[in-house]
């Protein structure tokens, strides 16, 4: 495992300590890849939500009306109009 410092001011120095001292952490490195791993994830989620904008996007803009999309949504659900009122 690669070692590395880190400089933190004195204030976020003192609020890393209080988070390993709930014992959630064993130590500040632990702390430190754990904040990391969470980046990474957010950083996936990001690209996957980037993602499906885009193919929102591309696929144009739809000609039903908002009555359209609840109808086809509910035929697909099975629900009878009647159900629906």
């Amino acid at each position: 495992m690669a070692t590395m410092n880190i400089s933190l001011p004195d204030q976020m120095k003192e609020w890393v300590e209080q988070q390993v001292a709930t014992g959630r952490y064993a130590n500040a490195s632990d702390f430190v890849r754990d904040l990391i791993r969470e980046e990474q994830q957010r950083e996936v989620g990001l690209k996957e939500l980037r993602k499906l904008i885009d193919e929102a996007e591309a696929s144009g803009v739809s000609g039903l009306t908002v009555e359209d999309i609840r109808r086809q949504v509910r035929q697909e659900l099975g629900i009878d109009d009647a159900d629906a009122a």
